[in-house]
Parts: C-alpha cells; structure tokens; sequence
C-alpha cells in the first residue's frame, strides 16, 4: 500500500488546484496526465521494493545475522 500512497491520483489534482487558486494561474489537468503520473509511482514502488525482498530473500538468516 505505501508505494502507492505517494500516487494517490487525487492529490495530483488537489495539488494543482491550490497552487492555481493561490497564485491566480489557470491550470489544465488532463486525465491521461493523472493516469500516466500514477502508472509510473506504482511501477516505481513495485519496482524499488521487490528488488531489495529478493535479493535479502536469498540471504541465508544466519549468515545476515553474523555480519550485522
């Protein structure tokens, strides 16, 4: 779940939006935008937190222990 907490697809939006309404600017949020955005946070996520499991997944508990 966290890796896909920081692609909340929602809070792209909101972010944009304050920014807009704060600083008077005319903003354009495209849903191809916020469906690409949240694509790449999941891979990312998924990619950098299974790398790590699998290769500590291969360590023998003993041997990680030892040189700990």
């Amino acid at each position: 779940m966290s890796s896909t907490g920081g692609g909340v697809p929602g809070f792209g939006f909101f972010l944009s939006w304050l920014i807009a309404t704060a600083a008077e600017w005319r903003t354009i949020v495209a849903p191809s935008s916020v469906v690409i955005a949240f694509g790449f946070s999941v891979a990312a996520g998924v990619i950098f937190g299974i790398c790590p499991a699998m290769k500590a997944a291969r360590i023998n508990p003993i041997e990680a222990l030892r040189h700990e």
